[in-house]
């Protein structure tokens, strides 16, 4: 499966940078991408979260859904990409990956499960957990992709859950916050959910400077495949579920866990 990684530079805009995410993604179907990954929040991002996210929200079928299912069906292309996803009840959000297939259905929706409460931030404040937290994986390509946002790269049991539901490859959708040791901490995870998993990671930031870019696809070894710098930009990389299987028989960590 050949699978870009597109690294944005989202605003508070959501009308403004549609063309933006229109353009990246139609350069990714040009270049033969299956499957393109956009960041967490690719439909409003702002350096802190607040109170205008709930403001901005809309269902999955909402104009940017829409807009992206519209996008994924003209250029024949799955595609991932973060949303501001109103809730059912509650003033506060969701922050949901919705995944479309390249006819444009809805392949499967994945609402965070880990906020990011940490290091002086209070994403809880603004924004909904999954109520279910639950693994999500869906198909594409002949290959099985398990969805993860941002802050639940750290959590090395959603991976794991994510690996027994069948997935080949972790999507991690992120808008990863700069500050000291963070750059290093986002590869190293990145890369360590792949060797722990036997899998593919591939890892998809926001730009600078709101984030740190460095969108990222690690091999099944934890070998690094394609490293993007800060900028927004496009990563295009050919994974093979294969390498997912013999990764698995020369370290069949999987199979000797004792629990």
């Amino acid at each position: 499966m050949r699978l870009a990684l597109a690294q944005l530079a989202s605003t508070d805009d959501v009308a403004a940078h549609l063309p933006a995410v229109g353009d990246v993604v139609a350069r990714a179907a040009g270049a033969g991408a299956e499957l393109v990954l956009l960041p967490e929040y690719a439909m409003y991002e702002k350096k802190v979260v607040d109170a205008t996210f709930a403001a901005v929200a809309e269902p999955l079928d909402g104009p940017f859904g829409t807009a992206l299912a519209e996008l994924a069906a003209g250029r024949g292309v799955a595609l991932v990409a973060g949303m501001v996803e109103r809730a059912e009840a509650g003033d506060r959000p969701y922050n949901t990956l919705a995944a479309f297939g390249a006819d444009g259905s809805l392949l499967a929706r994945y609402r965070k499960i880990h906020l990011f409460d940490s290091f002086g931030f209070r994403e809880s404040d603004w924004i909904a957990p999954a109520p279910h937290p639950e693994p999500v994986v869906f198909r594409v390509a002949g290959v099985t992709v398990g969805l993860m946002t941002c802050y639940d790269l750290r959590f090395p049991e959603l991976g794991r859950a994510l690996t027994d539901a069948g997935a080949d490859v972790l999507a991690a959708c992120s808008s990863w916050v700069p500050g000291p040791h963070k750059a290093d901490q986002w590869s190293v995870l990145a890369r360590a959910r792949s060797i722990e998993n036997g899998c593919y990671t591939a890892a998809v930031s926001q730009a600078e400077p709101i984030s740190i870019g460095r969108s990222l696809v690690a091999g099944p070894q934890g070998e690094l495949l394609a490293e993007a710098d800060a900028d927004p930009s496009l990563l295009l990389v050919d994974l093979d579920p294969a390498e997912v299987a013999r990764a698995r028989e020369r370290d069949p960590a999987l199979r000797l866990r004792r629990l």
